[in-house]
């Protein structure tokens, strides 16, 4: 059996344990449950062959990370700062320094790492979660966030070898699997910006889901901020104008090439972005876009790479790298699965002017290599130094990319 379809069976398997909404009686035929991501699939050989790319079982070990293989501009450095932490994920960082990871299908945990002299020291502060993988940092808070609830965990640094049992803040998440885990953000107005997938690969969602919703830190007065949104993994707050950025997934199963992900741009709350009915801004869809037409919905401010998978994002605002980035998107992309040709595992850099106006270009590549990911980057984060970390939810770690200027 080829390590494909030893990957593609354990996948297959964990997904549908989660999604399971009713045990089968003893005396009922037994029938097979198509995976989410499977629905939609061409009936084709080759399309068959394709499946969601899962992370290790155990984290790779630190020696054999393809940190070498990582591939940036003149001046810049990566290494490894720090590894052995499963399925690692999205990153925020403490008032005192702490690093927390979140984590996804693999491992359910949330992480604190801390730098004691020069070495990384990796904390499990929860475990048996279900997919955290939005979390957020605040007035020494952690926030995490689940397809079901939005938790907080309070005075957090302070008690990493002892946590605090979490509040709760929100508990009337959707709880679907089918792009449910979360990416969270607090936004300039003080507000905590959550967002709701549709809960398909391409379907009429309900009212209830295909947006961005935002809410007071109590959990309080929510509202729909954007709608038309598939499924947003990464989003931020653009420094000077404080608008809204946010990467969308595009369906799957429609050809190679098409869907294209994209970096949308909010300028003005209830913007709706298409979805389902017109994707990338130039094609109505085949079961939903009769009647529709793309002019009616919001463009994307730029393409990012067919199912690229845009995942985590931030702007830099750090003090270390040149000018140049200064108010950049950094973006991971996750890498496609839903293509027979691998590409993207990478972090490009997003530079946008003073009209809004976006262009992409290559920062870390390296990470595909024989139609193989070597790694996946999964979010960014600027440190207090102005480095960059990168998480590997693949290999289980996280990169530091620094620039030296030689």
């Amino acid at each position: 059996m080829s390590a494909h379809t030893v990957w593609r069976s354990v996948f297959s398997t964990m997904v549908a344990i989660l999604s399971t909404s009713a045990v089968l009686a003893a005396d009922a035929p037994k029938t097979e449950e198509v995976p989410f991501w499977a629905i939609g699939m061409p009936k084709s050989d080759v399309a068959s062959k394709l499946a969601p790319v899962p992370s290790f079982p155990i984290p790779t070990a630190a020696d054999k990370l393809p940190v070498s293989k990582l591939k940036l501009p003149p001046g810049f450095k990566a290494e490894v700062w720090a590894s052995g932490i499963l399925d690692a994920r999205g990153m925020r960082q403490g008032d005192q320094g702490t690093v927390f990871v979140s984590s996804l299908f693999v491992a359910g945990k949330i992480y604190a790492v801390q730098d004691k002299d020069g070495k990384r020291v990796v904390k499990t502060i929860a475990d048996k979660l279900f997919l955290p993988n939005g979390i957020e940092f605040h007035k020494g808070s952690l926030f995490v966030a689940t397809p079901k609830d939005i938790t907080r965990y309070d005075n957090i640094e302070a008690n990493l070898d002892n946590p605090p049992k979490p509040v709760m803040v929100y508990d009337k998440l959707p709880g679907d699997v089918p792009h449910g885990w979360k990416f969270i953000k607090i936004g300039p107005d003080g507000k905590l910006y959550v967002p709701v997938g549709a809960p398909c690969n391409l379907c009429l969602p309900p009212d209830t889901h295909a947006q961005i919703f935002r809410m007071n830190l109590d959990g309080t007065n929510v509202e729909s901020v954007v709608k038309g949104m598939r499924n947003t993994v990464g989003f931020d707050f653009h420094p000077k104008t404080g608008e809204l950025w946010f990467g969308d997934n595009q369906r799957d199963w429609l050809s190679e090439d098409m869907p294209i992900d994209e970096l949308n741009h909010v300028t003005k709350t209830g913007q709706h972005f298409g979805f389902p009915f017109c994707h990338s801004g130039m094609m109505t869809d085949p079961e939903f876009g009769w009647g529709k037409d793309c002019k009616d919905y919001v463009k994307p401010a730029l393409l990012l790479g067919a199912h690229a998978a845009p995942v985590g994002m931030r702007f830099y605002n750090g003090k270390m790298f040149p000018a140049k980035y200064q108010n950049a998107i950094f973006l991971a992309r996750h890498g496609p699965w839903n293509r027979t040709k691998k590409y993207a595992a990478d972090i490009v850099a997003i530079f946008i002017d003073d009209k809004g106006n976006a262009k992409m270009e290559p920062f870390m590549t390296g990470l595909v290599e024989k139609n193989e990911y070597l790694g996946r980057p999964a979010d960014v984060m600027v440190m207090k130094d102005g480095s960059l970390l990168v998480s590997d939810d693949h290999n289980g770690a996280i990169y530091r990319i620094s620039y030296t200027g030689k």
